[in-house]
């Protein structure tokens, strides 16, 4: 590995990795400059399996182990190791997960080719949605405001197989720090792109590619969860609205299905990452095998 010591914290090399905690910052300079930072050694690894590249890796002395079997491709990629204290002062916050790496964020799909990509084959367009054929499954992400969330329904979709995310324009950016922490990674697990023409092309284009459209949302005309499963849909797109509004009404009128998720104890709605696993879990193809790794 190509190691280097932090003496000079104002040194343009690092500056990937300076004022992290500066949000508003980090959304104009990342995606102009074609950067994500990928914090974890575990985090690292399923990017670089992902076929991401790296720019750099910024780590503490203790960390050196764990990272050189990772970078073994990547021999000329500059390891910058520093103290706990000059890495704190650095980023802005304790980095008590050893090593964040500075990536070159991918360039993202065309919506139709990804969709087209991922949808499974196998079945002939006759068959009814009984058949034993496999199912084809992606969650659309509308306007969702907090990363977290982002990073959970991403995690949320790996574990339950689906395949793929679409996430609408103002949606938050799935490749943001904190959303690849809390996916655990998954965001390079699970193929995904942002789809610009939502709602009327975008859900336009799903209904075209066969798949139902369905909403979660506590509006009139709802039916249930359990019901949507029994109707037991080939190709499946489920679409979670924002955390304060839900769907847009020109997302709402254009769906096929509009459907909640039956609760009790007097609680009326759910988080939409909580809401998201369950929908997930219930409408997944039971049939599709393991996982991916």
């Amino acid at each position: 590995m190509r190691i280097e010591r932090v003496h000079d914290l104002d040194a343009p090399e690092l500056a990937d990795y300076t004022r992290l905690t500066d949000v508003a910052l980090r959304r104009v300079r990342e995606p102009e400059e074609g950067l994500y930072l990928a914090e974890s050694t575990k985090v690292i690894g399923r990017a670089l399996r992902a076929g991401h590249r790296p720019r750099s890796v910024l780590l503490l002395e203790e960390w050196i182990p764990r990272v050189e079997g990772l970078l073994d491709a990547y021999p000329d990629v500059p390891v910058y190791v520093g103290s706990s204290e000059q890495l704190e002062r650095l980023t802005g916050f304790h980095l008590h997960r050893g090593a964040i790496a500075s990536m070159h964020r991918p360039a993202l799909r065309d919506p139709a080719e990804l969709i087209s990509a991922v949808r499974r084959t196998g079945h002939p367009a006759d068959e009814s949605p009984g058949d034993d054929g496999a199912r084809s499954r992606i969650a659309v992400l509308e306007n969702l405001a907090d990363h977290a969330n982002v990073g959970s329904c991403f995690r949320n979709a790996a574990a339950m197989g689906f395949d793929a995310v679409l996430v609408t324009p103002s949606c938050a950016d799935p490749l943001y720090r904190r959303s690849v922490r809390v996916s655990m990674g998954t965001v390079f697990q699970v193929p995904w792109t942002r789809i610009d023409a939502w709602p009327r092309g975008g859900v336009e284009l799903l209904q075209e590619l066969g798949y139902a459209v369905a909403g979660m949302t506590l509006g009139e005309g709802a039916i249930s969860l359990d019901e949507l499963v029994a109707e037991d849909h080939r190709d499946l797109a489920l679409v979670f609205g924002s955390e304060g509004h839900g769907l847009q009404a020109a997302t709402d009128h254009r769906l096929d299905r509009r459907v909640t998720i039956p609760m009790m104890g007097g609680v009326d709605s759910l988080n939409v990452a909580a809401s998201s696993a369950v929908a997930f879990y219930a409408t997944r193809d039971p049939r599709a095998g393991e996982p991916r790794a």
